[in-house]
């Protein structure tokens, strides 16, 4: 089988170290428009399944020309260029695989999708991605859920916990200060809450989680847990619900500071002759002192915490998922959590593992115990327990 890999960053580089271990797939085209970081990481991995293109993806021709020699193509890109590459790929039949939630526009083009034969499948990552597939497998095992919470971390191991903001860099750091800014939606008591930017850090929906292994990280809410209790059919039934991000403690009093001072605002302030805009100025001051060194790892987490009625019984489970990174490939916890999830979905579609067309979701659309199985494969394992 052939595949198309747009965009080849962090979590592309993951995937392709994937996609050419795969006795399924023999031939791989990798494009992006940094050719040089691309034929570096094929010459690394050291493998002929893979074809380097130079690609500007605003080059609609070239792209179409591209996806009409594979069966799917996995698009690891910058937001904007995700709704045209879906465009082009049901054009063009074939399936589509992201790790980003889906975009707003993606529903319009279900039927479309459908009637090309075409899946479109996002949310293919680790939060949004495994935490979905956990969630899906966890509400077949109960009869009623009263509390649903998810969590995801991208966190330093211990050992290379050496700077005051207890962090360091496994996605895009342009991308975490952007998603410090980001409002949220929870369940509380029954009720839907929304949550403005400015109190995401704060104390009254900040709380502490145990967990196994690591000890006590802090929560604080990231993103909308409401659409996702919808799409699991228990909206209005699951009395507490959300979705939070988790850092080591200190993070979230320092980001509190931070953000209501306004250092993460996008709003330019005039300093001199100079404008100035804060969150960016924050960006290119800390970004250079947040690397991992060769000989450090990241630690990647996500985790699904279910109550209520089980077998006949009262039960609170946790579905779980930790991943350091390997130092011997070099790769992230989260490159591997993300890209390697992207990897397997893209791969599941193509065996027919994924028989879906249309708009899909990893919640009801991605066979969890074959999934599971894939993680192992990779020395990632599931935790099921309860609590």
């Amino acid at each position: 089988m052939e595949i198309l890999v747009l965009g080849t960053g962090l979590q592309g580089k993951a995937a392709l170290f994937d996609l050419v271990r795969s006795n399924h797939i023999h031939h791989i085209i990798a494009a992006d428009l940094d050719i040089n970081s691309l034929e570096n990481f094929i010459q690394k991995i050291g493998s002929n399944k893979v074809e380097a293109i130079l690609l500007d993806v605003e080059n609609t021709e070239k792209v179409k020309l591209l996806m009409r020699s594979v069966k799917a193509v996995l698009v690891l890109l910058p937001t904007q260029y995700r709704l045209p590459m879906v465009r082009l790929a049901i054009e063009c039949g074939i399936h589509i695989i992201d790790a980003s939630y889906p975009l707003p526009e993606y529903m319009e083009l279900e039927e479309q999708a459908k009637a090309h034969g075409v899946a479109i499948l996002p949310e293919c990552g680790l939060d949004p991605g495994i935490d979905l597939i956990l969630a899906g497998q966890a509400f077949k095992e109960f009869e009623q859920v009263d509390t649903y919470l998810t969590y995801g971390a991208g966190i330093p191991d211990p050992a290379a916990d050496d700077n005051l903001l207890r962090y360091k860099i496994s996605w895009t750091f342009s991308g975490v200060l952007s998603a410090y800014q980001r409002p949220a939606r929870i369940v509380q008591n029954g009720q839907i809450v929304d949550i403005p930017p400015s109190d995401i850090f704060s104390d009254k929906y900040f709380h502490p989680v145990e967990v196994r292994g690591l000890g006590t990280l802090e929560a604080y809410p990231n993103g909308d847990a409401v659409q996702y209790i919808e799409q699991l059919g228990v909206k209005g039934m699951v009395k507490t619900a959300g979705r939070y991000s988790l850092r080591w403690p200190g993070h979230v009093a320092f980001w509190r500071k931070m953000s209501g001072l306004g250092f993460l605002n996008q709003t330019p302030v005039k300093i001199g002759d100079q404008e100035v805009v804060p969150r960016k100025f924050v960006h290119d001051l800390l970004e250079p002192k947040l690397h991992y060194r060769p000989d450090e790892r990241d630690i990647a987490l996500v985790r699904v915490e279910v109550s209520g009625i089980r077998d006949g019984n009262p039960q609170r489970r946790v579905y779980q998922v930790i991943d350091y990174r390997d130092l011997e490939s070099g790769l992230y916890a989260m490159q591997r959590t993300v890209g390697f999830t992207a990897s397997i979905c893209a791969q599941m579609l193509l065996r027919g593992d994924i028989p879906g067309r249309g708009l899909l979701s990893p919640i009801s659309d991605v066979p969890a115990n074959i999934f599971f199985s894939e993680l192992k494969k990779r020395n990632i394992e599931v935790e099921i327990f309860q609590i």
